[in-house]
């Protein structure tokens, strides 16, 4: 998946990641658990 972060919501348990989808132009509302949240983001600096 190739995406431009757009920018992030922070909450007491869960973050909302805001993208626009490269491929279809899409913007997107993604909710990340905040225990999730560091694996994601590691996981999007390899990609």
């Amino acid at each position: 998946m190739n995406a431009t972060p757009v920018g992030i919501d922070i909450a007491k348990n869960v973050f909302q990641v805001h993208y626009v989808d490269a491929q279809t132009g899409e913007i997107v509302n993604r909710p990340i658990k905040r225990a999730q949240f560091l694996d994601t983001s590691r996981i999007a600096r390899r990609a």
